[in-house]
């Protein structure tokens, strides 16, 4: 007799390889994910009650001392169990008082999660200031580089004309559509746009109107739909719609960002900007934290660390971290020596649930991404 220990991740495809059947694999997964949902603000009624129905079916909540006696109203509390135990208190909480037919709804959504294939998005840019010069491109020369991007396996091309890195000024829209205009342009005219999906990095709707007018298919807006019309523009164009999280603007972002939990506040950023992208009609939505926009690094690793978090909302998660200063925080290095640095945030970050990774460096990242998801599916032998 031999032991064998495998990753949770694993656990399917062994009960598959030994025999069992497919009932018997589904029931069987559901019970090999473990989950640690921290609560916040639980009334101790809702406590007590969820403490006890928790323990009946082999779950847990861990609750301060003293909510046995309700010595306050409210805690903070962190529920851990299984995906089988989750969807059991998912449907029993739903008749329970003080608040635990809302948190059950909310289980749902954290246990009911869709997988999405990775993509790449590479970045080209059309302006003079993007922190990054070798991503500085125009004309036939942004051409000649969006095809090389393509033969080096992007699925996205984010085209972009206004520098976004701290201290960077607005630009008239009129000044940015020149800026992208023979890029544009040229897009249209050789039909680019049926080799790869066209993205614009843009929250301004003249430039984003000629984009989509050329084949462009996503918005990619980094004051999440802060412009009414630009959700009026998503929808007459069916674009896809990427939501960003930015505390402040460009050009004041950086200076002494403050959060009392980045989590719970972005969370609400997206729970808000996504119930307004309904109200328009936009229903196909990306999300993405913002890495670097009004966050210090704390604040990034945090993100990166709990993105999965995320997931609950249903929608693809997008990272955009490429040669960004958070790297030279860790590690002392230059913009032009941060690959490896990038590398290791974007794997990370697919592993805790984004699907679209924005970068400078298309060849690196689909090597990196093919062996990544090369040692994801080896067989158990």
């Amino acid at each position: 007799m031999q032991l064998y220990k495998i990753t949770n991740n694993e656990a399917k495809k062994l009960y598959e390889m030994i025999g069992c059947d497919t009932t018997g694999t589904t029931i069987l997964s559901k019970k090999s994910d473990l989950h640690s949902i921290y609560i916040k603000n639980l009334h101790v009624g809702a406590a007590n009650i969820l403490k006890q129905d928790a323990l009946s079916i082999g779950a847990d909540l861990a609750v301060p001392s003293g909510v046995i006696i309700a010595k306050d109203k409210y805690v903070d509390a962190v529920l851990v169990g299984t995906t089988k135990h989750l969807e059991t208190l998912s449907r029993k909480e739903l008749a329970q008082p003080f608040g635990l037919k809302e948190l059950a709804k909310q289980l749902k959504n954290f246990i009911n999660q869709k997988s999405y294939k990775t993509k790449i998005m590479g970045i080209v840019n059309a302006n003079d200031d993007s922190f990054f010069k070798n991503s500085r491109f125009k004309g036939n020369d942004a051409i000649k580089r969006i095809e090389q991007m393509i033969e080096d396996g992007a699925d996205i091309i984010d085209l972009g004309g206004v520098s976004s890195r701290p201290g960077s000024l607005k630009v008239p829209p009129k000044e940015e559509l020149e800026r992208l205009r023979p890029i544009l342009d040229l897009i249209g005219k050789e039909k680019l746009y049926e080799k790869v999906d066209f993205s614009l990095d843009s929250y301004e709707p003249i430039p984003l109107r000629y984009a989509l007018d050329n084949g462009f298919k996503i918005v990619n807006d980094i004051t999440g739909l802060e412009n009414d019309e630009v959700c009026k523009l998503s929808k007459e164009y069916n674009a896809q719609v990427v939501i960003m999280h930015m505390q402040n603007d460009p050009e004041n972002m950086q200076k002494e960002p403050a959060y009392e939990n980045v989590i719970l506040e972005i969370d609400e950023f997206f729970k808000q900007r996504i119930k307004k992208a309904h109200s328009f009609g936009v229903e196909d939505i990306v999300l993405d934290v913002g890495i670097g926009f009004g966050k210090t690094l704390e604040h990034n690793l945090t993100l990166l660390k709990n993105l999965e978090h995320f997931k609950h909302f249903g929608y693809e998660l997008l990272i955009g971290a490429s040669r960004k200063s958070m790297i030279n925080a860790v590690v002392e290095s230059s913009i032009e020596q941060r690959v490896p640095g990038t590398l290791a945030i974007h794997l990370k970050s697919i592993e805790n649930g984004a699907s679209i990774i924005r970068c400078h460096d298309v060849k690196e990242h689909f090597q990196a991404i093919k062996l990544n998801e090369a040692i994801n599916t080896a067989k158990i032998h």
